[in-house]
């Protein structure tokens, strides 16, 4: 998961960015969804990747319009095969 906060409040030039430029995600970094808060404040992506290190790449190419926090997370089938053996 990655939330992204826009500097400046400025969703603007980033959706100017997208439209001019695409999202600029290495080939091996998957884009699955994304959510906006209303108030444009942050959006929340979820991303799929087998390589973690890609997302600095990625991050590299926002960071003058977006600051970044990538969270790894797995899905709730995967959280309770884990937790299973632990009940």
């Amino acid at each position: 998961m990655v939330i992204e906060r826009f500097k400046h409040r400025d969703a603007a030039a980033v959706y100017r960015r997208v439209r001019d430029q695409g999202r600029l995600i290495p080939e091996e970094l998957r884009y699955v969804s994304s959510w906006v808060e209303t108030n444009w404040d942050r959006c929340f992506q979820l991303m799929e990747c087998d390589d973690p290190h890609l997302f600095d790449r990625w991050i590299a190419m926002w960071s003058d319009l977006v600051d970044f926090e990538v969270i790894p997370v797995v899905t709730s089938a995967e959280a309770r095969t884990a937790v299973t053996p632990l009940l």
